[in-house]
């Protein structure tokens, strides 16, 4: 065996197989090698080896162990994130070879969204999209758009796509890819009826993107601090709609509008809210990902500024 032969030899015994990945994804998800094992058919004493032999090929500790179960050190998370991203790939080379073969889309389709968008543009853009392709199977997270949000499910390898909100002066995280799908106008919403609804007390919900906008809020000497703090925006629409209070409201938040509510422009210049679409280059790829975003900005355009 010459050396390049030995170099190729060495490259391959050094990377995890899929079967290997898929066992650490397996810990990950169930936490703890006993459960991992019975989920993939292998013994506990088996699962321990494979890690072993996982965590000499990496080159570092990849689980705590401990009785309460395993989980993954800092190094582990990393590797946990591409293996993720490893396998999805994999499925999505033998699934879409099959789909061009066939002139078809197939399969599951990862979607993370916070609630709104969730609630008025994934519907449309769904029944469309399914309609076209039966065999394709949604799967959506609701996840609140706090802290990394929705696009960190896209960067931790659990959604193929993410509807999510960007300062119209921010990129993407790193390693992502993101594009507008629209940029709506916050909304002044009151009780209808009400004869002095600017006095009434200020709802609130925790993922409000106001801080994108926080130069407009800073100039609204007439609006207070928030009074009521609730979990959504449906939720803060559901207390105006009961005269609880007033909401300054993103526009898709009032797809559905209560009959007990009046809706009004802020001012002039209203705050704005942008929506955009988050992938990484690999799912951006996929039939199912380009056909999902052709029909999310179909579904937006109305709702667009």
């Amino acid at each position: 065996m010459d050396r390049v032969d030995q170099l190729y030899r060495d490259a391959v015994d050094s990377d995890l197989t899929p079967q290997e990945l898929r066992l650490l994804v397996a810990i990950d998800r169930m936490g703890s090698f006993t459960a991992a094992g019975a989920a993939v058919g292998l013994s506990q004493s088996a699962v321990s080896h494979a890690v072993r032999t996982c965590e000499t090929k990496v080159g570092t500790v990849l689980f705590e162990r401990g009785r309460t179960g395993a989980r993954a050190t800092p190094a582990g998370v990393r590797v946990l994130v591409h293996a993720r991203q490893i396998l999805r790939q994999l499925d999505l080379l033998r699934r879409e070879a099959r789909d061009a073969a066939a002139g078809t889309v197939t399969g599951p389709l990862r979607i993370a969204a916070f609630r709104s968008a969730a609630a008025h543009l994934l519907p449309p853009a769904l029944e469309r999209l399914t309609k076209r392709y039966p065999g394709l199977s949604p799967q959506v997270q609701i996840v609140p758009e706090l802290g990394r949000g929705t696009a960190g499910e896209v960067a931790d390898g659990h959604a193929d796509l993410a509807i999510a909100t960007l300062a119209e002066d921010a990129t993407a995280p790193a390693g992502l890819l993101a594009d507008e799908l629209m940029v709506e106008p916050y909304l002044f919403v009151s009780p209808a009826g009400h004869r002095s609804p600017r006095q009434l007390p200020l709802i609130d919900w925790a993922e409000n993107c106001s801080s994108y906008a926080r130069a407009w809020w800073a100039r609204q000497d007439w609006l207070p601090a928030a009074t009521v703090t609730v979990a959504d925006d449906g939720v803060a629409l559901s207390m105006v709609a009961q005269g609880i209070g007033m909401a300054i409201l993103p526009r898709l938040t009032l797809t559905t509008q209560p009959a007990r509510v009046t809706v009004t422009p802020v001012d002039d210049q209203p705050p704005t809210r942008r929506l955009v679409h988050v992938t990484t280059a690999g799912s951006r790829r996929s039939a199912a990902v380009r056909e999902l975003i052709r029909e999310l900005r179909t579904a937006a355009a109305p709702a667009a500024r």
